[in-house]
Parts: C-alpha cells; structure tokens; sequence
C-alpha cells in the first residue's frame, strides 16, 4: 500500500464520533452561514493564539485580501512578499490594485531575508511606489523573522500582515504566530496542520477597528445592518459546518503539534548526516506543514524522489518555480540584489510525508528510500 503524504483519514478515526455529533449538530441547529458555530471557533481560535479578535472568512487567499482592505492597500501602494511562497501571497495584492514586490528568503529558515526587504523598500521608492505593507509567511510552519521584520516596517511606517497559512499556532519566542503583526492570517485547506473538510480561513487582530473593518469587509461591506452598505465589500464568510468540524480538530491541535515534533525529531536524527535538515532557530517551535530537506543538487532531488516513488514513497516540491520567475509575476519590482536564494532552493528542496500520526515504522521506511 502507497504511504499517504498527509494522513488525514487516521486523524478522521481519532475524532469520527465528535465530527459525526458537530455535524448532527449543525444540521439540527439549521444555521448553515454564520450560524452558533462559527462564533465559538472564533472565540476558541483567538484563546489559543491570544489574539483579540479572530473572524473566520472562506479561505486563506481571502483571508490576505480582506487585510489588504482594511489596511486601505490601494493603486501606488508597494507591498512586500516573499518569492519562496506560494501564489495566494503574491496574487491578493494585484486584486487591491496595489503592486507586489518580491523579497528574497534566508538559505537555512526559508523564511523572508530581513536584509533583502530594506533593499527591496529602496528600490520601491525609487520606483515611485508608497511603501505601505510587508507579508512575511510563515513557511512550512516555521514562524518568520517577526523581530527584525516588525523593526524595519516600524522605521518605514509599513503595516504588517503576517500569512501564517502554514504556520498558524506554532512558537515564536513564547508567543504564538497569529497574534504577532498588525492583522494574521491563516487557511483551514484540508492539507494544512489544522485544516477542515473544505475551505476556510481566518484573519486575527489586537486592533478593534481593524477588526470591525475586517467583519465589514467580509460581508459585503455591512454597516450596522447587512442592508446598510459602509463600504464595497466581499462575500467570504466560514460555512457553519465547517466551523463545527474546525471545533473538534482544534480539540486535538495542540496535542497534534506535539507529534509532529517526534516525526520531525526522527527524521533530523536520520537524515542530517545525509541531506541539509531543517533549522529551527532558538526560542522557535515550528508546526511542521512540511519537512523539507535540502539537497546538494537538482540531480541528486531527481534521483531521490526516483528512489522514493519506486519504494512507494510521496515527494513533493515546494516550490519548483519561484514567483518573480513565473509568467504572472515577472513584470513586477523585486530586490535589486536579485533573488538568488529562492531560485536555489526552488532547484534543490524537496518535502517528505509529514503529519501526527506517522506511525515509527512507517517512517522507517520513508528514511530508507530516501537515504537509498
């Protein structure tokens, strides 16, 4: 039998009979939008990363765009994102008529280059752009660089959001990524660490009137009444059942977090006399989306997933291109210095099964196809 790269029927079994009752729940309640659900994993999601306010919307991409909104993002704004990511980060900023510009990663972390952002704000300006935001992404469930990110957006007068799509709930220095920026966001894709039966995101924030903005936004633009229209808005509100199976998994999350840390642990210890393995810098806890090594080559990534297909072992690349090198993108400003470290490391990372409930011996034999 082929090994699952996330599991998510095992964590199904563990939680059927609590999702089978949310269900019946939500059914027996017959508020399918915004119904009671929705306000108790909001409550639920803002107590674990201790945020003041959490207000759940449809997905993860809408997520970003609603905190684009409520920051007032606009035509001439230049937002900051790194290439090393997926599309959702990037895409949303076109959507507020506002222009990306990308920004390079660190070669051990993944995550946003603190270094490359100040080159990348310069060259903005230079462009005639207003500097107005910054989206560090918590990348394969590591927190980013949130100190030294924070400090230049403060010298720079740059708001930032947090895209913590992958990373929601891991440990950044004692505080949990969600509650660290002006406004984070996160995605409920089924994939994700804590993800639903379908689409679902989430925005957090300290801010009260970022908040009331956020709920407005996400509803088409609700004043006091949803006839009353503030402000053009979207519709991206969370189904309710969604909201009742997130309650469950959220149940299990913390405990889910910790085993994904012994799977991590037992690769590392495998695997890091052979390959490059993740580094986790001190004070951090990461979530582990992903486990993503890093090979010594394109060819050696070729002949390791090779190896692991013909043992049954999933692979997988995350990202094969990175975005200021994709078709949709490549008209946009970027770090002067170039990208240098995303294009390697979109040449040479490869990820490997990973979620809580890889049973050791299964693992084993993820190890000895990869190690070969």
């Amino acid at each position: 039998m082929a090994i699952p790269f996330i599991d998510l029927a095992a964590q199904q079994a563990r939680l059927r009979s609590n999702l089978d009752a949310a269900v019946s729940r939500v059914l027996d309640e017959g508020q399918y939008i915004m119904g009671p659900d929705v306000a108790r994993l909001e409550k639920q999601l803002a107590e674990f990363c201790g945020a003041k306010h959490a207000l759940s919307c449809a997905n993860g991409t809408d997520a970003l765009q609603l905190a684009l909104m409520a920051l007032g993002v606009k035509a001439g704004d230049a937002v900051f994102v790194p290439s090393f990511t997926f599309a959702a980060t990037a895409e949303v900023v076109p959507f507020v008529n506002a222009t990306p510009v990308f920004v390079d990663c660190l070669p051990d972390t993944f995550n946003m280059d603190p270094e490359s952002l100040k080159r990348a704000i310069v060259h903005a300006k230079t462009e005639g752009l207003t500097p107005k935001c910054v989206i560090p992404v918590d990348l394969f469930g590591l927190p980013a660089d949130y100190d030294a990110i924070l400090a230049i957006a403060r010298e720079n007068d740059l708001k930032v959001i947090g895209d913590s799509a992958q990373g929601w709930g891991g440990n950044y220095k004692g505080r949990i990524t969600g509650s660290l920026c002006d406004i984070s966001t996160t995605s409920f894709f089924p994939a994700k660490p804590l993800g639903c039966y379908g689409d679902g995101g989430a925005v957090f924030t300290n801010d009260d009137e970022l908040a009331a903005l956020l709920d407005s936004y996400r509803v088409h633009g609700k004043g006091s009444h949803k006839y009353y229209n503030e402000r053009i808005g979207m519709n991206s509100r969370l189904d309710t059942l969604q909201a009742a199976i997130l309650i469950e998994k959220l149940a299990v999350y913390a405990d889910e977090i910790e085993k994904r840390q012994v799977v991590a642990q037992r690769y590392t210890a495998a695997l890091s006399n052979r390959y490059e393995t993740p580094y986790i810098p001190e004070g951090l806890v990461s979530i582990w989306a992903q486990y993503t090594l890093k090979t010594a080559s394109a060819e050696e990534r070729d002949t390791l997933q090779a190896r692991a297909k013909a043992a049954g072992v999933p692979t997988v690349i995350y990202y094969p291109v990175p975005l200021h090198k994709q078709n949709a993108y490549k008209q946009f400003p970027s770090d002067p210095a170039g990208l240098g470290v995303s294009e390697d490391l979109s040449s040479r990372v490869v990820s490997l099964p990973m979620h809580p409930y890889l049973e050791a011996d299964v693992q084993d034999k993820i190890i000895a196809a990869v190690i070969g």
